[in-house]
């Protein structure tokens, strides 16, 4: 999961960039990065570390041009430092910048052509570069200086083909345009609008709605599966489809957890969908549990608030805010390291011990993952006074990984795989543990777009929307993400470096 955007506008580009990655922050906090361009030249700046804190006055003044892009990142498998902050650069064709939110799943294979038959090297393990050489070698292709929107769309028709997973991907063509585009499955979000201002139309690509808004841009669509987006720096839009058989099926986590309720992403209100998430884990409680005792319903900040008020409400039981959260902590989910996540869990959230002083509480969250956040808030629950705890998930249990772009933990550290809802419940530490049903969860963000007809909702089913999903690849992902080899990895990569020092 990262954030993406692209601006083309009659002004300077830094600051909305800047404020746009502000608010797509909640889709990664580990990197940020801008690069704009001005009379053929481009200017960039990237590293790891919060959008405020990557930054400074003298960056942004060197951010010069009214064309850009940015991104922010949240620690991936391959992307553990500061050089794998994007955007990506290749000076061949034409000058390309491009920032990626996905994950290509033929990723070894395409490293493999691009050297092989492409004679392209590649300086980082980011399958982020990996897409950005295949689009550059297919825009060599078409072998002229001035380019034309049907050469931009021919390269992402070939990259289409190429390139199997999610992908949703903004980049800048020098002296040319920003193009935007979106994989044949259509599995990460991308939206496009516009603003008028006294001195033209601008344009944006961003991650999501929430983006366009915040800075007075009118949506005008989503990005369809398999679609591209060319804006041509003097502010001519051009859209195509790419793909020869696009099949819609975006992600289903993104309505969950990874998106901001004010976002509309295909079609769907967010907050809409969460709402319903609440009325169906309610209508389940009622039905497989009428004679229940819950006292009151208490969210875990932030992304459960919204079931969680609908819940209590279907329910008749008192709703309260049981959790202060500091802002200023990370979201845990997407924090590297168990050692880190489980430390950051006292320190983010602090509990009013008189909500649960003596109560049943209903506990719920937007999903369990690992069931360490999960177990320490019940544990300070109990610190608390309450009697009873409950724990209501708004999503079914998350068995398998994703392969997608959301760096889910291996298989075996996901707390719901090869166990029963009574052994979470155990495991957790609840007195009694609800999950979504999965119809339910499809039912809840299915209203508002009738062209999706199936969800990427392999966390929860094992169901992989692209065909090439082995299990000798799982396999290998699981190697690859386990928590301690990636530790082991790092450990490793400090001592090179501390050897190099020395040296």
């Amino acid at each position: 999961m990262c954030g993406i955007v692209g601006i083309v506008s009659n002004s300077p580009v830094n600051q909305d960039i800047y404020d746009a990655l502000t608010v797509l922050q909640h889709r990664g906090q580990d990197a940020a990065g801008i690069v704009t361009t001005e009379d053929g030249r481009l200017f960039l700046r990237k590293e790891n570390g919060l959008v405020r804190d990557v930054f400074r006055t003298d960056h942004m003044l060197r951010l010069r041009g009214n064309a850009g892009v940015g991104h922010v990142r949240y620690p991936t498998a391959g992307v553990d430092s500061s050089a794998e902050a994007q955007p990506f650069y290749v000076n061949t064709p034409y000058g390309i910048c491009l920032s990626h939110n996905g994950n290509l799943t033929n990723a070894e294979q395409l490293s493999e052509e691009l050297y092989r038959s492409d004679r392209r090297h590649l300086n980082t393990d980011s399958d982020t570069e990996i897409l950005l050489n295949v689009f550059a070698h297919e825009m060599m292709q078409s072998e002229r200086l001035q380019l034309s929107p049907q050469d931009v769309f021919t390269a992402v028709r070939a990259v289409h083909r190429r390139c199997r997973g999610g992908y949703a991907a903004t980049a800048l063509i020098t002296g040319y345009a920003l193009v935007g585009f979106r994989d044949p499955n259509g599995i990460r979000p991308v939206v496009y609008g516009k603003r008028e201002t006294p001195l033209g139309t601008d344009y944006m690509i961003a991650s999501e709605s929430v983006a366009l808004d915040a800075l007075g841009f009118e949506l005008i669509d989503d990005i369809r599966p398999g679609e591209a987006v060319v804006i041509t720096l003097d502010g001519q839009i051009h859209v195509q489809q790419c793909a020869d058989n696009p099949q819609h099926a975006p992600c289903i986590f993104e309505y969950v957890y990874l998106s901001r309720p004010d976002s509309v992403i295909d079609n769907v209100y967010v907050y809409k969908a969460r709402l319903r998430m609440g009325t169906y884990l309610a209508e389940k409680i009622k039905r497989e549990w009428p004679d229940h005792d819950i006292d009151v319903v208490i969210p875990i900040p932030s992304t459960s608030r919204t079931a969680a008020v609908e819940l209590a409400s279907q329910l008749d039981v008192k709703y309260r805010e049981g959790f202060i959260k500091n802002r200023y902590i990370g979201r845990t989910f997407i924090m590297p390291g168990q050692q880190q996540r489980a430390k950051s869990v006292r320190q983010k959230l602090n509990p009013i011990d008189l909500e649960f002083a003596d109560k049943n509480v209903l506990l719920v969250d937007d999903s369990i993952v690992r069931g360490t956040t999960s177990r320490q808030i019940i544990e300070m629950a109990r610190e608390a006074g309450a009697r009873k705890v409950y724990f209501a998930s708004a999503s079914p249990p998350v068995r398998y990984p994703n392969v997608y772009g959301i760096d889910m933990p291996s298989a075996q550290e996901l707390v719901a795989h090869g166990h029963s809802d009574d052994e979470i419940a155990g495991i957790i530490g609840a007195d009694r543990l609800i999950y979504q049903d999965m119809d339910d969860l499809t039912r809840a963000v299915s209203v508002g777009n009738d062209r999706i007809t199936r969800y990427e909702d392999s966390v929860f089913t094992g169901h992989y929307v692209t065909a090439d999903v082995s299990p000798e690849y799982l396999d290998q992902l699981e190697l690859f993400r386990a928590d301690a080899n990636r530790e082991d990895r790092r450990r490793k990569d400090n001592a090179v470096l501390e050897i190099h020092n020395d040296a």
